[in-house]
């Protein structure tokens, strides 16, 4: 016992060494430390401060009294929202939106960066890319301004249906047609952008592997099966988990400025439904219990695929 006493007392070999290391890093690199204190203030004011305005989530809140003067009510508007005629439409919504702007939308700037890699003439190449990321600096009421031009009953989209002998109408009231115009949109206006990355870690595989692959006889195809995409699969799964954690956040923006009561069946999401409850009706607590289960959800969703990740595959974000 006693030869174990000072062992527990005193901080191990290693936490020193550590210590000892993260002082001479930080003493030969202090111009990069005084440049990340900017972005640690940044996440610290605008991110990890507010986490203490979720305990709302739990009080009946009013801005007379305060946070603290606000009475305690526990689950109860966690209660509220789950047995609310509201939950599993919200629900269903949001995560059908997700998966399909994770099914088509993800794999988007993928192709595209692939198809552009393919191409030689650079003059056509250029051309293309700043075509495809142009949308992405349209303000996204311009965006859903041209959205409901072209899909209005005298848009360019029922132009060319009538043009083909079928009928005019309004397609953002009809609500079977809503998540394929929002997630269509969506992947119109951020494939340019998204493919911004791929290109760059396209840069970064080494040209030797293609010289090998030509050597042994691989065509296009086949060099881009084995040798473009494995050296862009890590790329691939750490944004794929990070598109996993934020599968629930469908933007309230986009969906509050394109839908309407006749499409709320299939518009209406977690987000959109905590704008009118929390900022219409002034619901402060309800909305921000709805917004701390969404937030949950989200954190369980990137754990998990993280985990995942680095059990069936040696890439991930820890």
């Amino acid at each position: 016992m006693n030869t174990m006493l000072p062992k527990s007392i005193q901080p191990s070999t290693r936490i020193k060494k550590s210590r000892a290391g993260l002082l001479r890093d930080i003493r030969s690199n202090k111009l990069l430390y005084v440049m990340l204190v900017p972005v640690l203030l940044y996440y610290v004011v605008f991110h990890y401060v507010p986490m203490y305005g979720a305990i709302i989530a739990f009080k009946d809140f009013s801005p007379r009294l305060g946070i603290w003067g606000s009475d305690w009510v526990g689950f109860e508007h966690f209660q509220a929202f789950f047995t609310g005629p509201y939950f599993w439409r919200t629900m269903k919504n949001t995560v059908l939106i997700s998966f399909y702007q994770l099914l088509f939308g993800f794999p988007a700037p993928i192709v595209l960066a692939l198809l552009l890699n393919e191409v030689k003439h650079a003059l056509f190449k250029r051309t293309v890319q700043t075509v495809t990321y142009m949308p992405h600096f349209i303000s996204l009421i311009v965006i859903c301004g041209i959205l409901k031009d072209f899909t209005s009953s005298e848009g360019v989209i029922n132009d060319i249906v009538a043009f083909f002998g079928g009928t005019r109408e309004t397609f953002l009231l009809d609500p079977s047609f809503f998540r394929t115009i929002y997630v269509s949109s969506g992947i119109w206006q951020n494939i340019g952008w998204g493919t911004i990355i791929f290109l760059a870690a396209l840069t970064g595989i080494d040209q030797e592997q293609y010289e090998a692959a030509r050597i042994d006889g691989a065509g296009r195809w086949k060099q881009m099966l084995n040798v473009t995409l494995p050296g862009l699969m890590p790329m691939i799964i750490i944004l794929l988990i990070l598109d996993i954690g934020r599968m629930m956040n469908v933007g309230f923006e986009k969906i509050i400025l394109l839908y309407n009561p006749g499409t709320y069946e299939t518009a209406d999401v977690i987000s959109s439904y905590v704008y009118r409850v929390g900022l219409q009706d002034f619901n402060y607590s309800f909305s921000s219990a709805v917004g701390l289960f969404n937030a949950a959800i989200n954190f369980a969703l990137l754990i998990s695929s993280n985990w995942l990740s680095r059990k069936f595959n040696e890439t991930s974000l820890w």
